[in-house]
């Protein structure tokens, strides 16, 4: 599977298995807008979908930092029990 079949796959034909295309699989206005941005293109090289820069999640943005705050914060709550 190539990259651009991978990345089709978790997304538009996601979206099209379950029906939700009018409102998920692409981005479009009027669509949810929850996005990754990346540090480099998935196209070239899909391991580049790890290098995750910020997150658009419910319309707010999390940045790197906030984001590897939250990872911390997870694994000390999941190392105290």
């Amino acid at each position: 599977m190539s990259p651009m079949e991978s990345l089709q796959t978790a997304t538009l034909n996601a979206a099209s298995f379950l029906a939700m295309t009018d409102s998920f699989g692409t981005v479009e206005v009027g669509k949810v807008a929850d996005l990754v941005l990346l540090d480099a293109n998935p196209l070239d090289d899909i391991s580049n979908t790890r290098r995750i820069n910020a997150v658009v999640a419910n319309g707010r943005l999390f940045t790197k930092r906030e984001l590897q705050q939250m990872l911390a914060d997870a694994e000390s709550a999941a190392n105290r029990n």
